[in-house]
């Protein structure tokens, strides 16, 4: 059974920074590729960012490319969101999601793991 743990979440001003990470258990990590994806209040969710199993492919919504950037450390087991440029657009739920194969993915039935979230609120 896979866990996904998100960290880093919380309250930044507009144009700051924030990083967030997402801890997996499990010995499946280093062969799926994972995704972040997040839900604002109101919304649906959304695909933000995904990651091959090797790092070697990343894919990124249109809202936060040249803004956000995915990458991960299989000895670690963790996945990551470097979030720049924040805005209050960017206010959300984060969710972290693994999916069983190695190739990414934006479609959210494509994943089989998810995290429980975690909050990021951007103030103006």
């Amino acid at each position: 059974q896979v866990q996904l743990v998100e960290s880093g979440g919380g309250l930044v001003q507009a144009g700051g920074s924030l990083r967030l990470s997402c801890a997996a258990s499990g010995r499946t990590f280093s062969s799926s590729a994972m995704g972040w994806f997040r839900q604002a209040s109101g919304k649906e969710r959304e695909f933000v960012a995904t990651i091959s199993r090797t790092g070697s492919n990343t894919y990124y919504a249109d809202s936060v490319k040249g803004r956000f950037t995915i990458s991960r450390d299989n000895a670690k087991n963790t996945v990551y969101l470097q979030m720049g440029s924040l805005s209050p657009e960017d206010t959300a739920v984060y969710y972290c999601a693994q999916r069983p194969v190695a190739w990414t993915s934006v479609r959210e039935n494509e994943y089989n793991y998810w995290g429980q979230g975690i909050q990021v609120t951007v103030s103006s």
